[in-house]
Order: C-alpha cells, then sequence, then structure tokens
C-alpha cells in the first residue's frame, strides 16, 4: 500500500475522500503520513461526487475510497456521473479475502462486474507485485482519450503483501495526444469558408481538452459565432461579440435557438449532441451541413452521420486549424454576426421581475449581477438547472460545473466541497433545489467538520418535479401532477443542524443583501451558507420537443 500511496502523490494527488472500513484499512495505514489531505464522508456516494468536483476544477484525476460490499454499490451512481460526464476519477474499494471470494464471504460483492458498464476500466489486483503498474494504468486510462472513471478493487490479503518498490525510478505513464488528419482539416476549413452562416459549437471536449484559448483565437481569425452546450458553459466568454448562445430544446436562449436554425453549417468540438440538445433530429439537422470533431472514435455517427468526421483532441484540432490557415485571407463578411446580434436583441427572456412570489429569472439576474467572473459555480438536476443554462452567464472554462447527462439529485453539496478543496481561496457557489437538497445533504457535516466554506443559493418553489411541464416539454402524452408540500419544513434549520447557517428571502429586494451577507459569514465560519429564496410554487421553463417548437412560459422584454 506504501506504493500505491507514492503512485497517487506523484500523480498530482493531494486530497481523497472516502469512508475507511475494515476492508481497506492497509490503504488508510498507508495514507497517513503521505501529505495527502483526507475527508472522512458521510455516504460513499458523496465521496465519488466530491472526487468528481475536484476532478473537474483541476483536470486531474479525483480520488474517492471505500471499503467492500455496499461502499462499491453506493458509488456506482457517482461512477456513473463521472462516466456520463467524461470526469476522470478514480475509485478504490476494499475487498474480502481473494481466498474466500467463491465462498459468500461477508461484504464480498463482485464490484468489478457491477462497475464496468460504468466506468473505462474496472479491475481487481490478485497479485500484489502489481499494484504499481495498474494503479499508474488507472492513471493513464481515466485521463487519455475521452476521459473518465476507473475503479479498482483490493483484497484485503493483497494489500497486506509486501513486493519490491523503488519510487524514485517510477513515474507516470506518458499520454498519447490525439491528433487529426490534415487532410481532414483542409476539408473542414474549405466547408467553413464556404459556408454564409457558419456556427462553432463548442462541448464539453473544450473544456476537457483546455482548449478554449485556442477557441476563441480560431473563431475570431475566423469571424464565425460560438455556441455552447450545456457541458461547455464557459468554455467561450458570454460577453464576448461572437458569442451566440445556447440553442436546445431546455437549457438555451430564444435567439440562440433562432441563430442556430438559420445557421448553414455547425462545426462541433467535443460535442455529444445530447437530445435535450437536439431534440427531434430532422428539426436540428435540417439542411445544415455538419462537421464533428471528437476524441472518441464511436461518437461520430453515434447519434446521426456527420458530413465530416474528425477524430481528434479538440485542441490539436484547433493547433492544426489555425496552422493550416496560416498565410491565408481568412476575413469573412460580418453580415451573419451582425444578424446573430440583431437576434439576441430581437429574442430575450425576461429577468427583471418585481412580483411576488419572487420569479426564478429573477433570481440568476441577480447571480450574473452580483458575482464576478472568477466565480466557481455548482448545479445539478432539476428545473434550476434549466433556469441556469437559459439566464447565468459563464465566462471562463472549469468555472461553471454541472451534472449533465446523469443528473443524480442531492450531486451540488459534495460536488462543492470538492470543488472549493481545489480552489481553497476561490469563492464557491452553490444553485440547488429544495428537492435535491434533501438528498446527500449529510455531506454537510463534511463540510462544517473540515472548514469547507461555500455559499448555496436555493431555489425552493416547494413542489417536486413539476411532471405535467415536463411531459409537456418533451412531447409526451401523458399528465400527471405530483405535490411535494415542503412549506412545513425549514432549510435554515437544517443548516444550523449541521453547524451550518443560513437565511430565508422572500422579497426579490433583499436577494442582494443576503447574497453579500451569505459571502461574508462563509468567509467568517468557514462553513456553507445557506441563502433560501422563496419563489413562486408552479413556476414554469421554456421547452420543447424540437428547436422551433419551444413554448416560451413567460411573457418576453
Amino acid at each position: 500500500m506504501q506504493a500505491v500511496v507514492d503512485v497517487l502523490v506523484s500523480e498530482g494527488v493531494d486530497v481523497a475522500f472516502g469512508c475507511p472500513g475494515a476492508a481497506i484499512l492497509p490503504l488508510y495505514q498507508a495514507l497517513q503520513d503521505s501529505g495527502i489531505e483526507h475527508l472522512v464522508v458521510r455516504h460513499e456516494e458523496g465521496a465519488t461526487h466530491m472526487a468528481d468536483g475536484w476532478a473537474r476544477t483541476t483536470g486531474k484525476v479525483g480520488v474517492a475510497i471505500g471499503t467492500s460490499g455496499p461502499a462499491g454499490t453506493n458509488m456506482i451512481t457517482g461512477l456513473y456521473t463521472a462516466h456520463a460526464d467524461s470526469i476522470p476519477i478514480l475509485c478504490v474499494t476494499g475487498q474480502a479475502d481473494s481466498r474466500k471470494l467463491h465462498t459468500e464471504a461477508f461484504q464480498a460483492v463482485d464490484i468489478v462486474e457491477i462497475a464496468k458498464p460504468v466506468t473505462k476500466w474496472a479491475v481487481q489486483v490478485k497479485e500484489a507485485a502489481q499494484l504499481p503498474w495498474i494503479f499508474r494504468e488507472a492513471f493513464r486510462i481515466a485521463r487519455s482519450g475521452r476521459p473518465g472513471p476507473v475503479l479498482i478493487d483490493l483484497p484485503i490479503d493483497v494489500q497486506k503483501q509486501e513486493i519490491e518498490w523503488d519510487s524514485s525510478i517510477d513515474s507516470p505513464l506518458p499520454l498519447a495526444t490525439v491528433t487529426p488528419a490534415p487532410a481532414r482539416v483542409e476539408r473542414a476549413l474549405e466547408m467553413l469558408r464556404a459556408a454564409e452562416r457558419p456556427l462553432i459549437l463548442a462541448g464539453g471536449g473544450v473544456v476537457l481538452g483546455e482548449a478554449s484559448d485556442r477557441l476563441r483565437v480560431a473563431a475570431e481569425r475566423l469571424g464565425i459565432p460560438v455556441q455552447v452546450t450545456l457541458m461547455g458553459k464557459g468554455s467561450f466568454p458570454e460577453d464576448h461579440e461572437l458569442f451566440a448562445g445556447m440553442a436546445g430544446i431546455q437549457t438555451s436562449q430564444r435567439w440562440a435557438n433562432a441563430a442556430f436554425l438559420e445557421a448553414d453549417l455547425v462545426l462541433a468540438l467535443g460535442a455529444r449532441f445530447g437530445d435535450r440538445h437536439t431534440g427531434e433530429l430532422d428539426v436540428y439537422r435540417g439542411e445544415r451541413k455538419f462537421i464533428h470533431v471528437d476524441i472518441e472514435p464511436t461518437q461520430l455517427g453515434k447519434v446521426f452521420g456527420p458530413d465530416l468526421g474528425v477524430v481528434s483532441d479538440t485542441g490539436a484540432f484547433l493547433d492544426a486549424l489555425l496552422a493550416t490557415m496560416d498565410g491565408q485571407d481568412t476575413a469573412r463578411d460580418r453580415a451573419w454576426v451582425k444578424r446573430i446580434g440583431e437576434l439576441k436583441a430581437a429574442l430575450p427572456r425576461r429577468e427583471d421581475f418585481d412580483d411576488l412570489p419572487i420569479k426564478a429569472p429573477r433570481v440568476f439576474k441577480e447571480i450574473n449581477e452580483f458575482y464576478g467572473e472568477d466565480t466557481y459555480f455548482v448545479t445539478a438536476i432539476g428545473l434550476y438547472q434549466i433556469w441556469s443554462g437559459q439566464f447565468q452567464r459563464a465566462h471562463k472554462p472549469r468555472h461553471y460545473q454541472v451534472c449533465g447527462q446523469a443528473g443524480p439529485l442531492g450531486w451540488e453539496i459534495p460536488a462543492a466541497i470538492g470543488v472549493k478543496k481545489a480552489r481553497p481561496d476561490a469563492r464557491v457557489v452553490g444553485v440547488v433545489g429544495d428537492y435535491s437538497f434533501q438528498f446527500l445533504v449529510e455531506e454537510l457535516a463534511v463540510a462544517a467538520q473540515y472548514d469547507v466554506g461555500f455559499v448555496l443559493i436555493m431555489l425552493n418553489n416547494e413542489y417536486l418535479g413539476l411532471i405535467r411541464q415536463a411531459s409537456r416539454g418533451y412531447g409526451m402524452n401523458y399528465q400527471v401532477d405530483i405535490h411535494y408540500d415542503t412549506s412545513g419544513s425549514d432549510n435554515v434549520k437544517i443548516m444550523e443542524a449541521y453547524g451550518c447557517s443560513g437565511t430565508r428571502v422572500r422579497e426579490p429586494g433583499e436577494i442582494r443583501a443576503a447574497l453579500a451577507w451569505a459571502g461574508k459569514e462563509a468567509e467568517r465560519t468557514s462553513r456553507p451558507v445557506l441563502v433560501e429564496i422563496m419563489i413562486e410554487r408552479e413556476a414554469n421553463a421554456a421547452m420543447g420537443a424540437a428547436l422551433d417548437s419551444v413554448v416560451e412560459f413567460e411573457a418576453t422584454a
């Protein structure tokens, strides 16, 4: 286990999240004097989400540790979340004695087989001498190609063995950069220059590939507007002249959808064409052409066949595209850029409501105006995620963290802990809903215990799901109403029960002062602080089944 800890340190791990148990104690013993900080979580799923938040912020591999049996199965949701969003994390699980696995020993579950569908690699170590290489390989696999989670299962008897080990002659395994075929880059440039109304679509691969700066340079040289997906939010500054918003059937802007429908070519960089972005494919595809660049070959053609597919790291593709442009006149007519500006001015969504109860768009107006571009945001799943995507602005990569495809309830609190541990001096803000807040709320105790201070902004509509509106937004036929009345609960008291603090806001004019107080209080106490904002009970969000049929529930400006 000392060899394992040496590998973790050399791979850049300075904090780990986990819950000790008998079957993993040899590893914990080796961790004691390693210099790696360890946070004891209240639930193993929370550990995976903390490692996830840390990894999204640093770009390195986050580490979560658990013991045998249910500890590993509790981690599956976190592995699925990381796998869906291409986040590199390493889960290490303890296991019963390898000589007793066939006897249905206590907590001897086949966690490797359970984890395989939601990991890039899941392996049980049977020979102690293989441990250093297996951990090195795990870090390489987690970070290479399309990043993702890995799991290593350690039988207790294997952990206790001694091996020959010299850390001075060991180092991380090299990562190969996936570069594009030059001919495909040239064809992509030809298609971009031939198009009258091209768009660049920046997905999560731009963030993961650390390619945001190169994206901006390429967009400016080509004069092509840039849209982002939910996972790509922050990859391009939203106050830039070339920013063209976010298209989609949920997290989108009206003017961005209109711009997308007018586009004749889309260059998609590291995007999955997820269903909440595309909606009905016949509308999404239309007559426009698509160039799809992705580091993972199986992504090309998974949803629909592009006119040109390029297997490449997004940064490497942009480097090659910029090199191909050298010496060429790439200036283009600015009528298309001007047109997008006109759409933005003509098709806004209103956010300056003074209504009582408070309307959700007003909350995000206050968030946008109060917090600076260096703030790190965390948000999860539900109507508040949709509102956040529609109204909240992000200007820097890795500053807007959202669980996109899996959407586990309760992700925000542990993820915010991971983000804050990654950036201790930064301002971290979690945007939560009143229902999601109930899940994994016990991880507040971790933040209180280890002095991890951040702000939670809760949009409390005292209502669960709005299944009727959601079904209508997805074009479904069934009509079901489920009410979850939380009006009798006091989330501020819940915060206080965990040694934290909070305040409840009912007037829109009180939001700004509450945010200012919460930031100072989080800094003073080094603990989470809640701003619970009571919004209208049956609030809606603009949604639809296709880009051209999104229903606008609120009056526009």
